[in-house]
C-alpha cells in the first residue's frame, strides 16, 4: 500500500514539476519574443483564415510588430532558401504537402507547441518541423436555385444522376481541384495511386454535358455560373457567407467519403526573430489561436478539444460531417499521381465533353 501511495505521490510530483517547467519555458520564450519585437510572415495575409485576429492578439499581448508577404507555398520555401544570409521572413504557412519538402530542403527549424499531443499524428512531423494548424476537406457547395429539379447532392454517387452542372476547376493548376479528384477516388474505392474511379465518374459527367469549365470562385458564383462546386470546406463556407443570399447555398462534406488536408506553419531556419516565430506557432495552437482560425471559416486542427463560441461554431460544419474523411496516407504516391493527373484528365475526361 505504501509503495502504491509513494508511486502515486511520485507521479503527481513529476507531473507538477513537468507542468512548472513547461510554464517556465513559455515565460522564457515570451520574454525572448518580446525582446525581438517583431515577426514577419509569408502567405499569412489578414484576410486568409482570419490571420488578422492572430496578428492583432500578438501585437496586443506581446508587442510584436508584423508584416506579411503573400505568396505560394513553393515560393515561400524558395524565399527561405534564397535569403539564408539575410532572412526577411520568420514564419510561413504552406499546404500540407510542402511541410516535408521544406524539411528535405533544410530550411526549417522545429518547435512543438504545448498542445502538441492534441494534434493528430497524421497532421504533424514527429520532430516538430511542421504541424497542420487548420484543415481543409473537400466539400460541395450547391446553389439550390440552379438544380433544374434535381435534389441537392449529398454524396459523390449523386453527381452521376443529377441534372445540374458540376464545377471542379483546373486540375492542372489548382490544388483544390486535384484534391477534389482524389476525394472522389477515395469515395469510390480508389487511393493515392489509383484515381481511375474518379476519372470514370467525371468522364461520365462530361459525356452527359454536365462538366462545367467554370472555376468555383466567388466571382463565378455571383454570376450564377456554379451549380454544384467542388471546393475546400473553408472556401465554400467563406463564399456562402459573402453571397447576397447565403440561404440559397448549401455547403457539405460528401457522405460517401472525402479527403482532409490542411496548412502548416514552417519556421525559417534562418529567421532573425526565431523566438517570435515560435511564440506565433504556440499561439496559433492555443485555444485563442484556434478560435481565431475558426472565425475565418478554417476548421482548427484541435476542433475536438476546443470549446468554440456559439457564433463561431455556427459558422463551421458540424464535427459529425467529418467522420468519413480520410487524410492522405501516401504523400509520395499522391505527389507522383498528381503530376500525371493533368494529362490523364485531358485524355480521359475533357475529351468526352459535349
Amino acid at each position: 500500500m505504501k509503495k502504491l501511495f509513494l508511486a502515486s505521490l511520485l507521479g503527481s510530483t513529476i507531473a507538477m514539476c513537468t507542468a512548472a517547467m513547461a510554464t517556465d519555458d513559455l515565460k522564457t520564450l515570451e520574454a525572448a519574443a518580446k525582446a525581438e519585437g517583431a515577426v514577419n510572415s509569408l502567405g499569412m495575409p489578414d484576410n486568409w483564415a482570419n490571420w488578422k485576429g492572430t496578428w492583432d492578439d500578438l501585437a496586443k499581448n506581446y508587442g510584436l510588430k508584423h508584416i506579411d508577404t503573400d505568396m505560394s507555398s513553393a515560393q515561400e520555401i524558395a524565399k527561405f532558401a534564397a535569403e539564408k544570409d539575410n532572412a526577411s521572413a520568420d514564419i510561413g504557412d504552406v499546404g500540407a504537402a510542402f511541410g516535408p519538402i521544406a524539411v528535405k530542403q533544410g530550411v526549417v527549424q522545429p518547435y512543438k507547441p504545448s498542445t502538441w499531443d492534441q494534434v493528430p499524428d497524421w497532421a504533424k512531423d514527429k520532430d516538430g518541423n511542421w504541424a497542420l494548424a487548420y484543415t481543409g476537406t473537400i466539400a460541395f457547395i450547391v446553389n439550390k436555385k440552379l438544380l433544374h429539379g434535381s435534389e441537392a447532392p449529398t454524396k459523390w454517387a449523386d453527381l452521376k444522376t443529377g441534372k445540374y452542372k458540376v464545377s471542379i476547376g483546373d486540375v492542372s493548376t489548382a490544388a483544390q481541384a486535384a484534391n477534389g479528384v482524389l476525394a472522389a477516388a477515395l469515395a469510390n474505392g480508389g487511393d493515392e495511386k489509383n484515381i481511375q474511379p474518379a476519372l470514370l465518374l467525371f468522364s461520365d459527367i462530361a459525356k452527359q454535358g454536365r462538366l462545367s469549365m467554370a472555376n468555383p470562385t466567388i466571382a463565378t458564383m455571383e454570376k450564377g455560373e456554379v451549380e454544384v462546386g467542388v471546393v475546400w470546406d473553408f472556401n465554400g463556407l467563406s463564399y456562402k457567407a459573402k453571397m447576397a443570399n447565403p440561404d440559397d447555398y448549401i455547403v457539405l462534406i460528401p457522405s460517401d467519403g472525402s479527403v482532409i488536408s490542411g496548412y502548416t506553419t514552417i519556421i525559417n531556419k534562418y529567421a532573425k526573430n526565431p523566438n517570435a516565430a515560435k511564440l506565433t506557432r504556440e499561439y496559433i495552437f492555443s485555444d485563442a489561436g484556434q478560435i481565431n482560425l475558426a472565425r475565418g471559416n478554417a476548421r482548427p486542427i484541435r476542433a475536438e478539444h476546443v470549446k468554440l463560441p456559439d457564433d463561431v461554431k455556427a459558422q463551421l460544419l458540424p464535427n459529425e460531417q467529418y467522420k468519413g474523411v480520410t487524410p492522405i496516407k501516401d504523400a509520395d504516391a499522391w505527389e507522383k499521381t498528381s503530376k500525371g493527373l493533368p494529362q490523364k484528365w485531358q485524355e480521359e475526361v475533357i475529351i468526352n465533353m459535349q
